[in-house]
């Protein structure tokens, strides 16, 4: 009886951190919807406050192909974590160009994180407090779960070419 009552205990404080996928809230700071927490890209792309820029965002841009043919070979066994808000306007413009960098390496869903924050750059229930967040987007590079660099809010040049210079270091 005793297993089974601390079996039950530990499920159910399981559950109850368990982070909700795709979560929507109101955003006080913003007062507006938002996502916030762990997000598929598909819910994102289709989240109203977001849908019309990415749609036009991820359609116009044209990365350079010399630099993807060269990045493509670093980005092997590489994770990437995404921080962002559906809020933001240079989230709106960098993701989907993000977005079209990666479909066009083959880099699919299993090797990306997103993560939403609100206004106040936060997330829940610590999420991405060891991360050091300041601006979003961030993309953040990983391999063997060290962080090999990050692009913070906007790209110096131009994403691809952000991320060969962060890789090639390495």
């Amino acid at each position: 009886m005793n297993k089974l009552l601390t079996l039950l205990v530990l499920f159910v404080g399981f559950q109850a951190s368990a982070q909700e996928l795709n979560k929507k809230k109101q955003d006080t700071f913003r007062n507006k919807e938002i996502m916030i927490n762990n997000c598929t890209r598909e819910s994102v792309c289709n989240f109203p406050e977001f849908k019309t820029m990415y749609d036009t965002m991820y359609d116009s841009y044209a990365p350079d192909a010399t630099v993807l043919s060269a990045l493509k070979p670093l980005m092997e066994d590489v994770k990437i974590t995404i921080v962002m808000g559906t809020w933001c306007g240079d989230s709106k413009l960098q993701v989907p160009h993000f977005y079209k960098i990666t479909d066009l390496l083959g880099i699919t869903e299993k090797d990306m994180t997103l993560i939403c924050v609100d206004g106040e750059k936060k997330a829940e229930n610590g999420l991405i407090d060891n991360m050091n967040i300041e601006r979003v987007p961030t993309f953040i590079f990983l391999k063997d779960g060290k962080e090999l660099g990050r692009i913070v809010e906007s790209p110096k040049d131009t994403l691809e070419k952000d991320a060969l210079d962060l890789l090639s270091k390495k």
